[in-house]
């Protein structure tokens, strides 16, 4: 299995593809990827940080989609990497309640790095509009969704409040990662 210059993700997991987004998720179920979830993402990060492949390719995303893709945010699947974390089964946003499968602080922290990785990978810059949480698709994006708050809230850290905060904190760990990858090579 060889990695990209990140470390994180199997290159035979990234095809030759043009790219344009990377879109975070959580799959509002448990610790594991499901069959049912790997269908619906490319990658998946499950409790302790373990990063599953989804079953779509990621090519399948590219402008047009192809048969097969992820179908993982209304109406903006073309040119979007889905990512997401195994976690927030039974979750309520206010008043806040991470369920019984909170995200954790090791997916979070896996989720930069692998997000950093597909930044690296498909030259994907790091933007409010081609690094975000489904949560900031429809304020960041102009693209409608059926109330999506994946990620509103961090059960990990309850100071962290609103879409844009938590996607402003994902950015800035994303960047940190690709700071130090480009000093370090």
């Amino acid at each position: 299995m060889t990695t990209s210059p990140l470390r994180v993700l199997p290159v035979e997991w990234l095809p030759a593809a043009q790219m344009k987004r990377i879109i975070c998720h959580w799959t509002a179920g448990g610790h594991k990827a499901t069959e049912f979830d790997r269908g619906h993402y490319h990658i998946l990060i499950e409790a302790d940080g373990r990063v599953v492949r989804g079953t779509p390719s990621i090519d399948k995303n590219a402008a047009p989609v192809k048969a097969g893709y992820a179908a993982h945010t209304l109406n903006c699947n073309s040119g979007s990497i889905g990512v997401s974390l195994c976690c927030m089964a039974g979750a309520v946003e206010s008043p806040f309640n991470p369920g019984k499968a909170p995200m954790t602080k090791a997916q979070w922290d896996k989720l930069a790095v692998v997000v950093a990785d597909l930044c690296q990978r498909y030259g994907i810059p790091v933007t409010p509009q081609t690094v975000l949480s489904h949560a900031e698709v429809q304020a960041n994006l102009k693209i409608p969704q059926r109330g999506k708050w994946d990620f509103t809230r961090l059960a990990f850290d309850p100071s962290i409040i609103g879409a844009k905060a938590c996607g402003d904190r994902l950015r800035a760990a994303v960047s940190a990662h690709l700071k130090t990858t480009k000093e370090t090579s």
